[in-house]
C-alpha cells in the first residue's frame, strides 16, 4: 500500500507530457487522458485516505534513501482526506472546463497548454499534501506558482495579465520569505524532514523556536489569504474565468491553512503563538465579510467571503484542541467543496445573464430555474443553515471556542456568529438582486459580449455604458448577435457564441459539485468521526514521526 503514496504526483504529471506530446492534433485524447488521470487520482485517494485510517499513516522513501537525505512522502488520515476532497472537486472543474470549452486551442496558439498547466496543478496541490519535509512542501508550492499564473493569464488579456502579475509577485515575496525560513531550519536543526524536525525543535532555544514558527506561518497565512495578508486575492481571482477561478479560490488557498495545520501540530505543539492566531482570524471573518457586503460584482463578493471563512479553519487552528483541529479539519473540507460550487455558479450566472455585475441582474428564478436551485443550495449551506454542512462545520468550531473558556475565545464565538449571519444577509442579496427580483430594463442577457478576442489591453480607455472600471464588466460592449443566442468569456480569449442554456457538461459538472456537498451533510456522522480521529493523529504526533523514522 506505501507504494501508492506517490501516484497522486507522478500520474498527473507523465499525463502532462503525454497531453503536451498529443498537442491539438488529438484534442479529444487529450481530454480523455485528463479525464481518465484524474479519475484514477480520486480512486487512489480514497484508497489512501481509507488505508491511512485503517492502518495509520503510510510513508515512502523515493530512492530508499533515508532521511534527511532522501525524499520522503508520507499520507495519513488529514493527507488523505485532503487528497480525495481536491481530487473529486478538481475532477468537477475540468469536465466543467470541458464544456465551456476553455480548453480548445486558439488557432495562433502552437500548443493546447490548458491541460497540461491544469495537470501540473494538481500534482502540485497533492504534492503539498503529501511531501514529508520543507524542502518538497516549497517545491510544491513552485509547481502551483507555474502551474496558476499559466492559468490566470492565458488568453492575454490586459486585466488578467494585471491580475497575473499582482499574483505572481506575492507569491515570489511569500517563496523568498519561504527559503528563507527552510534555510534557517535547517542551519538550527540540521535537517528538513517534519519527522525528524518534530524531535529537535524542542531543543533549540525557544526564540530561535519562535522565529521560525512565525516566517513559516507568514507564507502559509500569504497563501491562505489570512487578513492582512489577502490584499492580493480579491483582485487576482475575479478576473479569470469560472472554472480556474473556482478551482483557486475552492482548493489553493486551503493548501496554506492544511500547512499551517501540519506546522502547528507537529513541528510546534503548545500553542504559543495561539493567541495571535486567534486575533487574525477574527480580523479575517469581520473583514473578509464587510467587504462581501459593499460588493456588487458576483465574484469579488464571493472572493472577500472566501476570505472571511478563512478566518474560521484559523479560529480553529488558534484554538489547538482536538474538538477545534477537528472542527477545523472539518470546515476546510466542506468549503473547498461550497467555494469551488459557488463560483462554477458564478460562471454559469455570468453566462446567463452577460455579466456579473448584480445590480444589472434579475428575473433568473424565472427564467433559468435549475440556476437558481444550483445557487440556493450551496448558498445556504455557505451561510450555515441547519442542517447542512455548513453548520455542523461553525457548531464544531463553536462547541470547541465555549469549551476552551478563554477570552479570546468567546471573542472568537461571537464574532463567528456575527459572521454567519452576515453571510446569510450576502447571499440573501445575490439571490434577491439575481434571482427573485424582475430583470431591470436592458439587462444584458443577449448578445452580449463579454471577453472578444479584439478587446485591448487598455480596458479603462473607452469606458461608457457598459465599460465602467470597477464593476466586474471590464471590455464588456454591445454585439448584433441573433437574439437567443450569448457570447461568453472563455480562457483563450475568443468570442465563443453559445445557446442561452449553458452545455450540460457545465451545468452536470456543477450539479455534481452541489452534491458532493450535499453528501458532507448526509455522511456528517462518519465524516465527524473520522475529523475527530485525524485531529487526534495530529496531537499525537508519534504515529506520524514512527511511520518516518521507525519505532
Amino acid at each position: 500500500m506505501n507504494a501508492l503514496v506517490p501516484l497522486p504526483v507522478l500520474l498527473p504529471l507523465c499525463a502532462t507530457g503525454l497531453s503536451l506530446a498529443f498537442g491539438t492534433r488529438l484534442a479529444r485524447f487529450q481530454r480523455f487522458i485528463s479525464v481518465a488521470v484524474l479519475t484514477a487520482v480520486l480512486g487512489l485517494s480514497v484508497t489512501l485516505m481509507i488505508a491511512a485510517d485503517r492502518q495509520g499513516p503510510l510513508s515512502v522513501h523515493l530512492g530508499d534513501f533515508a532521511p534527511p537525505l532522501g525524499i520522503t512522502l508520507v499520507a495519513d488520515r488529514l493527507s488523505g482526506l485532503m487528497l480525495t476532497v481536491s481530487s473529486a472537486v478538481t475532477l468537477c472543474v475540468l469536465v466543467y472546463s470541458l464544456g465551456q470549452g476553455m480548453a480548445d486551442r486558439d488557432k495562433e496558439t502552437p500548443v493546447a497548454v490548458f491541460h497540461p498547466a491544469y495537470l501540473i496543478l494538481v500534482a502540485g496541490v497533492s504534492l503539498t499534501f503529501i511531501a514529508g519535509d520543507l524542502v518538497n512542501l516549497y517545491v510544491g508550492f513552485e509547481i502551483m506558482l507555474v502551474a496558476s499564473f499559466v492559468l490566470l493569464t492565458l488568453g492575454g488579456t490586459g486585466p488578467r495579465i494585471r491580475a497575473g502579475s499582482t499574483y505572481v509577485i506575492i507569491s515570489l515575496f511569500s517563496s523568498m520569505l519561504f527559503l528563507t525560513a527552510i534555510a534557517m531550519t535547517y542551519a538550527a536543526a540540521g535537517t528538513a524532514n517534519f519527522a525528524q524536525l518534530a524531535l529537535r525543535l524542542p531543543e533549540l532555544p525557544l526564540g530561535v523556536q519562535t522565529l521560525i514558527q512565525g516566517l513559516l506561518l507568514t507564507v502559509f497565512a500569504v497563501k491562505a489569504a489570512v487578513f492582512p495578508l489577502a490584499a492580493w486575492l480579491p483582485d487576482s481571482y475575479p478576473t479569470a474565468p469560472a472554472p480556474v477561478t473556482a478551482v483557486f479560490a475552492g482548493l489553493l488557498t486551503k493548501v496554506g491553512i492544511y500547512c499551517m495545520l501540519r506546522v502547528e501540530t507537529l513541528l510546534f505543539p503548545g500553542n504559543r503563538l495561539g493567541d495571535l492566531l486567534m486575533a487574525l482570524a477574527l480580523a479575517s471573518m469581520i473583514v473578509g465579510i464587510l467587504g462581501a457586503v459593499a460588493q456588487t460584482d458576483l465574484k469579488r463578493l464571493f472572493s472577500f467571503t472566501l476570505i472571511s471563512h478563512i478566518g474560521y479553519m484559523v479560529f480553529g487552528i488558534g484554538l489547538a484542541t482536538r474538538d477545534a483541529y477537528g472542527g477545523a479539519i472539518f470546515y476546510v473540507a466542506h468549503h473547498i467543496t461550497v467555494q469551488t460550487t459557488l463560483f462554477l455558479v458564478a460562471g454559469l450566472i455570468e453566462r446567463r445573464g452577460g455579466t456579473n455585475e448584480l445590480t444589472r441582474l434579475g428575473g433568473l428564478a424565472r427564467s433559468a430555474p435549475l440556476l437558481a436551485v444550483l445557487f440556493f443550495v450551496p448558498a445556504m449551506n455557505f451561510a450555515g443553515i441547519p442542517p447542512l454542512s455548513g453548520f455542523i462545520g461553525k457548531l464544531g468550531l463553536m462547541r470547541a471556542g465555549v469549551a476552551d473558556g478563554s477570552a479570546w475565545a468567546w471573542v472568537l464565538v461571537a464574532g463567528a456568529t456575527v459572521t454567519s449571519l452576515l453571510t446569510l444577509y450576502v447571499m440573501a442579496k445575490v439571490w434577491n438582486l439575481a434571482f427573485w427580483r424582475t430583470a431591470p430594463p436592458g439587462q444584458a442577457a443577449y448578445g452580449t459580449v463579454l471577453e472578444s478576442a479584439d478587446d485591448s489591453d487598455d480596458d479603462d480607455a473607452d469606458a461608457g455604458p457598459d465599460n465602467v472600471p470597477g464593476t466586474g464588466d471590464e471590455g464588456v460592449v454591445r454585439a448584433g448577435r441573433p437574439a437567443g443566442q450569448t457570447v461568453a468569456a472563455t480562457l483563450q480569449g475568443r468570442t465563443v457564441i453559445t445557446s442561452v442554456r449553458p452545455p450540460p457538461a457545465m451545468t452536470a459538472a456543477t450539479a455534481a459539485a452541489v452534491v458532493l456537498g450535499l453528501a458532507f451533510t448526509v455522511l456528517a456522522g462518519p465524516l465527524t468521526a473520522f475529523t475527530d480521529r485525524s485531529a487526534a493523529e495530529l496531537i499525537a504526533r508519534r504515529p506520524y514521526v514512527e511511520e518516518v523514522l521507525g519505532p
